[in-house]
């Protein structure tokens, strides 16, 4: 009767227990129902013949994320390690609601975190489209390849003691003849400048003299010379000297028609520019001269809008007033003496100025004078419609491209 009264007991804790269970599960019941069951069960069931325990729920791995189509966030799982873009198992037990720290968010990885998948784990990323080539200024950034000095094995030349370089943002001024603001020349530094060509004879002489003494030059050409003789312009660049512009056709600025009409004006500046930039198939300085140094106020302030800087003179040899290389050299030597330094006008055009460049520079050199050398921060950029004017200009000569001395040869004389 004892044990028929103990199994009743035990069966209806149990029971009481097992209401108790579902009560603290699913509606929070109370916790003292559950534990005097268990103090019940415990004492009057003996272990042998207690109940096994439940066997604990399968938990099932967590979702995994959506993983993007788009191959550079497609990352490997960080906490197993298993591919980016492994389906999660359909089939597995439901899984117990993570927390959301346990699982990251649906959608795609940060792209930042490609970085940092490994080859065995992340799919290969698609390849980065190569980069630009450089443009040609990265070479040559006006007309003059000279950004250093190169070495001189010539004892007896004057050579180069100075690089310059001008940054012509806004259309700076040059030439204390017109302009005092800037001073950058040292005591008997002189700078070198060539106006008017490119000249057959001429111009290619006075390259020769300067190369033959390690030095440069820097040389204002007309666009109309310039598509006459595009083989000499071409010569000039090679040389490492610096190339800029003088018009088109050398019209003096400040008297009319272009006084009146600034179109008129803008034209022969900007035709000059793209005539000796084809001329030159490559970069050329943002450096103008005014034919006659006449600076019309409206132009200079255009050409500080294109900038472009403007170049007078500290030193006019008005060699085209002379007919022989001496002249040319007494009145550059006696100019330089009086003023110790400068910027220095002459003319490739001229025949003179052509036979005086090798006496010349070796004076110069003698008197203990310096040559610096002038170079662009930038290239200029030429407008597309001069561009276009100026190959209008030459409809009839389209197969005109080899230079002369390929074309006529003398085979008796």
């Amino acid at each position: 009767m004892r044990v028929v009264v103990i199994v009743i007991v035990a069966l209806a804790i149990l029971g009481a227990a097992a209401f108790g269970v579902v009560i603290g599960q699913n509606a929070n019941g109370p916790d003292s129902l559950v534990a005097l069951a268990k103090q019940y069960a415990a004492q009057y069931l003996p272990p042998a013949k207690s109940p096994a325990a439940p066997a604990p729920a399968a938990v099932a791995e967590p979702v995994k994320p959506h993983v993007s189509a788009n191959p550079v966030v497609q990352l490997a799982d960080s906490s197993t390690n298993a591919p980016a873009g492994t389906a999660s198992d359909a089939t597995s037990a439901p899984a117990i609601p993570a927390t959301p720290a346990a699982v990251p968010a649906a959608g795609p990885a940060p792209v930042a975190l490609a970085q940092n998948a490994t080859a065995a784990n992340a799919p290969a990323a698609a390849p980065a489209p190569a980069p630009a080539p450089p443009p040609a200024a990265a070479a040559n950034t006006g007309g003059s390849a000279i950004k250093s000095i190169p070495p001189c094995d010539k004892p007896d030349a004057i050579g180069l003691s100075r690089i310059v370089e001008i940054d012509t943002t806004g259309g700076p001024a040059f030439g204390f003849e017109h302009f005092k603001q800037y001073d950058f020349l040292r005591d008997k530094e002189v700078v070198l400048t060539f106006d008017d060509g490119p000249w057959p004879g001429n111009t290619p002489a006075v390259i020769k003299a300067l190369t033959d003494n390690c030095t440069k030059g820097t040389f204002f050409e007309i666009g109309e010379h310039a598509t006459w003789h595009p083989e000499i312009s071409k010569e000039v660049a090679a040389a490492g000297m610096t190339i800029g512009s003088h018009t088109w056709s050398h019209k003096d600025l400040a008297r009319n028609p272009y006084a009146s009409d600034i179109e008129k004006a803008k034209a022969e500046v900007e035709m000059g520019v793209s005539a000796v930039h084809m001329a030159v198939d490559g970069p050329i300085a943002p450096f103008f001269r005014f034919p006659d140094l006449q600076h019309p106020p409206q132009m200079m302030s255009y050409l500080a809008e294109r900038n472009i800087a403007t170049f007078s003179t500290d030193i006019d040899s008005f060699d085209f007033k002379m007919r022989h290389p001496e002249q040319v050299i007494k009145s550059v030597m006696d100019k330089l003496q009086k003023r110790g330094k400068g910027i220095v006008l002459m003319h490739d055009f001229q025949h003179a100025t052509a036979e005086a460049m090798p006496e010349l520079l070796r004076q110069l050199k003698a008197g203990g004078y310096k040559i610096v050398h002038m170079v662009p921060k930038a290239p200029v950029t030429t407008l597309a419609q001069y561009d276009d004017m100026v190959r209008q200009t030459d409809k009839l000569s389209v197969t005109n491209t080899r230079p002369e001395n390929s074309v006529v040869h003398t085979i008796g004389e």
